[in-house]
């Protein structure tokens, strides 16, 4: 294992701790201590240290620059998510990738900012008795984020001709789509978001959030795995956990000094698999109501791939520059996606010589991906004996396996009207490729079962969720546990639903919105 690189932190040294300067057990104080560094607890740590307060923001993973990110998709997975990126659920099994790193998801993501439509928000507030979490109280938020960030859709110049193939074969269709919005700020289009942003275009948390919060007088440790929250009656009193390191991803074999952190409150953005795992940890906190763990949903994904008779040169253009909107009351979104070669051979079927000519075509090859608005289908977080990786089940109910096979007609439609010669549906028990429209039909039918889809669900929710009645949600409107006076969540947990869309911008604008209202109780 290489040291990482630490040049970010030179400016605010005596405010950051990295895995080397640990030496021995310590103990801190704050006015706040924020468990997690990616999207919402960075945000959450930003304002609250710009409103003057105190506050140490804790992350188990290490801090990644230029120099420390892998271009190899399987050994970049290895060193930035959990569990070495093979998590998986039980019960319908599907893949799930959380990361371990300082900026949490931000610094693997693709950026994608997009605010859900008002039809979200009015789900939320009549079935979760909530009265502010809707477009116009959360908008200010949104937009503060955006012009913080440099959000702004995806230029022209910069989408590749894989983003743009999806632009005209939806232009064709009569269907209705869009640069995506993205936190990006000078970005080259080099389609490097899931192995880290050598360009450092992307904002990632670790270089826009999080810095600005060392400047506004918070301090950041990282490689701290927080294992216990601590409490006196209806009040908790801060954390406590082991110093972990990089790569280890917190087994017992790579723990070592244990350290403690008083605070007047904590916040929990460790997000919604692994703060569920620490609340029951710690005595099952925040649980009267008996949701903390349940309704666990995700954004199921799945994709096709499509070749043309030109050379499309996929791995030039943002990694996801286009979408289509047009679909969410049907219950999916669309949208362009590449990721390492290794990592989409997943999907290819065959083997040896037939394996190979595959990737002989990806000069050739795009890929488009639907993600479904699976609210039926529900799961829970269980934890595990003497460990904070999460058990997670989860069942794919047969309505949503219906959304997905639609999905997967239309993209397969996209793709003919867009000119491509043939596509791979990546599905088991039907035909391994297409070369017409109408043969394609077959993925909107029975003949397409829910167990041979290829899913991936890397957007997660409702472990936490928010609702106004305390004995049917964990946290209110401002993330406080209803259990608790001092103890708050600021991660997609608490959405009461799926989102509809890529879910980092709402979660930022309501840690944003946490963030003051706790401010204003200190």
């Amino acid at each position: 294992m290489s040291a990482l690189s630490t040049d970010w932190i030179e400016p605010a040294r005596d405010r950051v701790r990295v895995f080397a300067q640990y030496d021995h057990a310590f103990e801190e104080k704050a006015d706040v201590v924020v468990v997690g560094s990616g999207p919402c607890g960075a945000v959450a740590a930003f304002e609250l240290a710009a409103a003057g307060h105190d506050v140490i923001l804790l992350e188990e993973g290490p801090p990644f620059t230029v120099r420390d990110f892998e271009l190899d998709g399987n050994l970049s997975m290895t060193r930035t998510m959990r569990e070495g990126g093979l998590r998986m659920t039980r019960g319908t099994t599907m893949p799930t990738m959380q990361a371990v790193a300082l900026g949490g998801g931000s610094l693997v993501n693709s950026a994608i900012c997009v605010r859900p439509p008002d039809s979200v928000f009015d789900r939320w507030a009549t079935r979760y008795d909530l009265d502010r979490t809707d477009r116009a109280h959360l908008d200010p938020h949104f937009d503060a984020i955006a012009n913080f960030l440099g959000i702004a859709p995806t230029p022209e110049e910069v989408q590749g001709p894989r983003n743009l193939l999806f632009r005209d074969g939806c232009e064709q269709m009569g269907v209705s789509s869009e640069p995506i919005s993205r936190n990006v700020k000078g970005c080259r289009g080099s389609g490097e978001c899931f192995t880290g942003c050598r360009s450092r275009a992307k904002q990632s948390m670790d270089v826009s959030y999080v810095p600005a919060a060392l400047r506004a007088g918070a301090r950041v440790f990282t490689s701290v795995q927080v294992q216990e929250i601590r409490r006196s009656g209806r009040r908790v009193t801060g954390v406590s956990g082991q110093v972990v390191a990089p790569f280890t991803h917190g087994a017992a074999k790579g723990r070592s000094h244990r350290f403690r952190i008083e605070a007047k409150a904590v916040v929990l953005a460790a997000g919604c698999t692994a703060t569920p795992v620490l609340l029951q940890h710690s005595d099952d906190l925040a649980n009267a109501s008996g949701q903390v763990g349940e309704n666990l949903q995700f954004h199921p994904g799945v994709a096709i791939a499509g070749v043309f008779p030109e050379a499309v040169q996929p791995q030039f253009g943002a990694t996801q520059g286009y979408q289509s909107l047009a679909f969410l009351d049907e219950g999916f979104k669309l949208e362009t996606l590449w990721a390492p070669p290794p990592l989409l051979a997943l999907r290819f079927p065959g083997l040896g010589e037939e394996l190979q000519a595959r990737f002989a075509e990806l000069p050739n090859m795009a890929i488009f991906d639907a993600i479904a608005s699976a609210n039926r289908s529900l799961g829970r977080v269980r934890k595990r004996f003497r460990s904070l990786e999460p058990v997670l089940e989860w069942q794919l109910h047969p309505d949503d396996a219906a959304i997905l096979r639609r999905s997967l007609h239309v993209i397969a439609q996209i793709f003919f009207a867009a000119g491509a010669r043939k596509i791979l549906p990546g599905v088991s028990g039907i035909p391994h490729e297409f070369t017409n429209v109408e043969d394609a039909a077959v993925l909107d039918s029975s003949a397409v079962k829910p167990s041979n889809l290829v899913m991936g669900g890397n957007h997660v929710f409702c472990t936490t969720r928010m609702h106004g009645d305390p004995t049917r949600g964990v946290v209110d409107e401002d993330g406080r546990c209803h259990d608790l006076e001092n103890l708050y969540i600021a991660d997609t947990g608490i959405f009461p639903q799926c989102p509809s869309v890529n879910p980092m911008f709402t979660g930022m604008a309501l840690a944003r919105r946490q963030a003051i209202a706790l401010s204003e109780r200190l």
